[in-house]
């Protein structure tokens, strides 16, 4: 879970405001404590949590607080604004040029998944409408260039590259060239890191700037290094003046320092966020969707937002109807399997539902293993018996679960399990058929 610990600890302090009819300043000030406290150990810059502290204190302990008929929710309410406030406010985006090319230049340490982001991003804005080029700029790591061909060949995207023995400048300005020969309208140039900043790096990247005018730099940094992405971010912005910055390995960053201080002390925003290794995995950072997932109230727009990208909108029409003639089969049930899990990790999506606080994601624990015992069991059963389940006999069960790699037991159990869904999609329809007959309205569902 994003920011599992820093979560827990906040939406605990929180919690304990709840339970109170009317607030004190005493009261404002041990919750203020306990948030203080959260926030130092979720490794956020020292100066970013007493700022951050005195100003949620200020308005908490204001009129707008005490005269409420519910000050807790209040303070909750106060508490999000600054936590969005602190990581930017609003969504920043990329400019693109009135002139095609957009020219993005990224930047960063080695290790921090510079090239896989440039990949992950040119993946992203193709799928936006845009045309992008990678280019190979990173002439000293070892299979660096390689690995941003191998990156642009699975997503379907051209890489520019003239091996390591030209200078990243030259390399960069035929680019260019050859991206407004070829119609790419971004381009997105891959350059060297260091596994510490250091003057020759400095210098390269300051030439390359210089010759090819970039319309945006992004600077990578990881997540999961906390302060010293921030010091990062510092020294990078100092010297090349970035656009923005993109967290990679966010998804593992139980703390979250890096992400509520980055903003503050360099007055750079979060424009991309990374949520796990694979090359669609790279999101548009939303501070206050941030913010709500962070206090537990969850993040509907995102949830909505990927559900859009994942889910075939035929198929949920054919899907409809065979809801509504009873027809759902096991081939229905996997591909509506394979469809959430699409989405992301479980423990993912249920953390975007309002309500489900660190606390009850923790006691849920979901069992990501299960969804591959089902697919394995529904893809080791023949046509007819995922058409038919009835037909499925104690033989037929032996012969899937050992097929499957799983147990009679596990077999008899996802028969149930489908056996129970069948069941109530029929109460449904008929549900609806009555409604019908008597002149209501259809089920939403159904409609």
């Amino acid at each position: 879970m994003v920011f599992e610990g820093l979560a827990k600890k906040l939406q605990g302090a929180l919690d304990k405001l709840k339970s109170k009819g009317k607030l004190s300043e005493k009261d404002v000030d041990v919750a203020m404590r306990e948030v203080k406290l959260a926030l130092l150990e979720a490794d956020v810059n020292f100066r970013v949590v007493k700022k951050f502290v005195s100003t949620v204190k200020e308005r908490s302990i204001g009129q707008e607080v005490m005269g409420s008929l519910t000050p807790a929710q209040q303070v909750i309410k106060i508490v999000n604004e600054e936590l969005t406030n602190l990581m930017g406010g609003t969504e920043s985006k990329i400019e693109f040029s009135s002139n095609p090319p957009t020219i993005i230049m990224m930047c960063g340490l080695q290790g921090a998944g510079k090239t896989t982001t440039a990949g992950k991003l040119g993946g992203l804005l193709k799928k936006k409408g845009k045309f992008p080029l990678l280019v190979a700029c990173d002439i000293y790591r070892p299979a660096a260039i390689k690995q941003l061909e191998v990156v642009g060949s699975k997503l379907e995207i051209p890489v520019f590259s003239m091996g390591d023995k030209q200078n990243p400048v030259n390399i960069a300005k035929a680019a260019i060239e050859h991206g407004k020969k070829n119609g790419n309208d971004v381009i997105i140039i891959d350059t060297a890191g260091r596994l510490h900043i250091d003057e020759e790096l400095m210098e390269e990247l300051e030439n390359i700037k210089q010759e090819v005018n970039p319309n945006e730099i992004l600077l990578v940094v990881d997540a999961m290094t906390g302060q010293d992405a921030v010091t990062v971010a510092e020294n990078f912005n100092e010297k090349l003046n970035v656009n923005g910055v993109v967290l990679t390995k966010l998804d593992g960053d139980a703390r979250g320092g890096a992400a509520l201080s980055i903003r503050a002390v360099t007055d750079k925003p979060i424009k991309f966020v990374g949520m796990g290794e694979k090359l669609d995995q790279l999101e548009t950072f939303h501070p206050d969707r941030m913010a709500s997932r962070i206090l537990g109230m969850g993040d509907v727009l995102s949830l909505i937002e990927k559900a859009q990208a994942n889910f075939d909108a035929e198929k949920a029409m054919e899907l409809e109807k065979k809801l509504r003639s009873q027809e759902f089969t096991f081939d229905d049930y996997l591909e509506q399997l394979q469809q959430v899990k699409s989405l992301g990790s479980m423990n993912e999506i249920l953390q975007m539902i309002p309500g489900m606080n660190s606390k009850q994601l923790k006691n849920l624990n979901v069992d990501e293993k299960e969804f591959v015992r089902v697919e394995a069991i529904i893809q080791s059963m023949t046509k007819e018996e995922r058409k038919n389940p009835s037909m499925i006999d104690g033989s037929r069960r032996k012969r899937i679960a050992r097929g499957s790699g799983t147990t009679i037991q596990d077999v008899n159990k996802m028969l149930k399990q489908f056996k129970e869904t069948r069941k109530m999609i029929k109460k449904i329809g008929d549900m609806e058929k009555t409604m019908k007959k008597k002149g209501r309205f259809s089920l939403p569902f159904f409609k």
